[in-house]
């Protein structure tokens, strides 16, 4: 079975995504000393996901305005 092409990713996901896998919220949750050793890896808590919002470029002003 073949996957459709808006599905395949060239090298990474263009979007962020809003879903950790368990492993990264395992390491989420040991970076924010909420991990206990030896916890079970099933019902973990919430953790939260930062999305990264790119700034709009400001406006330079001309130096022609300026002088």
């Amino acid at each position: 079975m073949s996957l459709d092409k808006s599905l395949k990713s060239k090298s990474t996901l263009v979007r962020a995504r809003n879903v950790l896998k368990r492993a990264e919220r395992i390491e989420k949750l040991k970076f924010e000393d909420r991990w206990v050793e030896g916890q079970n890896a099933l019902g973990l808590p919430k953790v939260r996901v930062e999305k990264v919002s790119l700034g709009k470029k400001k406006k330079k002003k001309k130096e022609e305005d300026e002088a």
